[in-house]
């Protein structure tokens, strides 16, 4: 703005000298100029209709009034052209804004769009981890209780099923069932996670868990909400109280933090297969 000040100053300041320089001719010149002819050649009979002369002076401030008019015309129209300018820098202006909004919001989608990769990844991952857990892919931890259960310690009277006395694997797989219907969310016999193809049978004085033998005492964990699965275990006429009746040995304590370790196996499917989708 303060350039299109300074020049049009300057215009007026040249248009000024200009105006100056050409008065002062012009007076120079007009000293020269008489009667015009025009007046002197009328005949006689209409000379008294003309009008009366002008004076010398009169006729150079006339002329000088027409040349100031034109020069201050011509500088107006100057002006206008300057300020016409004006606008154009102002559209300039705008669509310099123009192209740098449009950058910034190129650059707000490319995060955008980043963001929601991230979370497509973030949420395939979470969901991969909860696949390893559920599979028993991966070591877990959390609150819980643990069972530990032993064969029982009284002597047999003749006549009893010393069999009675023993832990089998259909009490190992009734306890464990107790707890799955609790809420237990992870389970393992002896550090033997227990997994959807776990299989617990007798093999003679021992239990065979993920094709390992085990031996008493047998130490169950499971994690899940403490209160929840202590109760299922100790309600009345469950597989624990039946086992007590024997004498069997039974112990549970609750833990705010246990730890159960992955399954140790390897994942075989052979007539299993993934359904497509679509």
């Amino acid at each position: 703005m303060d350039k299109i000040k300074n020049k049009i100053k300057e215009l007026l300041e040249k248009s000024r000298i200009s105006s100056v320089s050409l008065i002062c001719t012009l007076k120079g010149q007009l000293k020269k100029v008489k009667t015009p002819v025009f007046f002197k050649n009328i005949p006689g009979f209409l000379r008294k209709f003309r009008m009366p002369e002008l004076a010398q002076g009169q006729w150079s401030i006339a002329f000088v009034c027409m040349v100031l008019g034109i020069m201050l015309a011509a500088q107006f129209r100057t002006t206008q052209d300057i300020k016409s300018t004006i606008p154009y820098q102002r559209i300039e202006d705008l669509s310099d804004r123009l192209l740098q909004t449009e950058k910034e919001r190129d650059t707000l989608s490319k995060q955008v769009q980043e963001l929601k990769n991230s979370t497509i990844i973030e949420t395939a991952t979470r969901e991969m981890e909860l696949i390893k857990m559920s599979a028993g892919a991966v070591d877990l931890e959390g609150p819980g209780i643990i069972v530990i259960i032993d064969d029982s310690k009284r002597v047999s009277r003749p006549g009893e099923n010393l069999n009675s006395y023993l832990i089998h694997d259909e009490d190992l797989q009734k306890v464990i069932n107790d707890l799955k219907s609790s809420g237990a969310e992870a389970l393992s016999i002896n550090e033997q996670r227990l997994i959807s193809t776990s299989e617990t049978r007798c093999a003679g004085t021992t239990i065979t868990v993920n094709n390992t033998r085990l031996g008493p005492p047998y130490e169950i964990k499971a994690i899940g909400k403490p209160q929840d699965l202590e109760n299922g275990l100790k309600m009345r006429g469950g597989q624990v109280e039946l086992l007590q009746v024997w004498g069997i040995q039974i112990n549970i304590k609750r833990e705010d933090k246990i730890r159960i370790p992955a399954y140790k196996g390897t994942f075989k499917f052979e007539f299993a297969k993934p359904v497509k989708e679509g």
